[in-house]
């Protein structure tokens, strides 16, 4: 079977499997994929130094890349064979400041609308204590 025969969640359970992490971008900042559902996802990873902004606390592009793809990985799950998917809008709102020096940060996703064209998700990121980090949205267009 090849890939473009499987599912959004088929496809991303065998890639979790092989890299634990979804495609290339995940392996550059140590994504792992905890939990994979139709239309919810659930994948984390640890801060570093080098992931630090000039004030020394976690870059907000790295909240923003986690919730990207956490959102757009739920929204993969619910495609099927042979159905793509890209960003069109992302939106995130940040709560608080994290430190760089190992912090296990947690990103659920789930699709809120799967429809012919476009898609929609929600996520959230949270610290080891169970504070939300950062939160938002996504719009994704469909690609048959």
């Amino acid at each position: 079977m090849t890939t473009t025969e499987l599912t959004g969640l088929q496809f991303l359970r065998l890639a979790s499997t092989q890299t634990g992490a979804p495609a290339h971008i995940g392996s550059l900042i140590g994504l792992r994929i905890d939990k994979l559902e139709y239309g919810y996802v659930t994948m984390g990873l640890d801060t570093r130094p080098e992931f630090a902004n000039p004030l020394g606390t976690l870059h907000g592009g790295i909240c923003a890349t986690l919730l990207d793809a956490a959102m757009g990985c739920a929204v993969h799950t619910t495609l099927e064979a042979g159905v793509g998917f890209g960003t069109l809008d992302l939106t995130v709102n940040y709560i608080r400041p994290v430190a760089v020096d190992g912090v296990r940060l947690t990103a659920t996703a789930h699709t809120i609308h799967q429809g012919g064209k476009t898609a929609t998700a929600e996520g959230r990121i949270h610290d080891p204590q169970g504070r939300i980090v950062a939160h938002g949205t996504t719009t994704c267009i469909i690609h048959r």
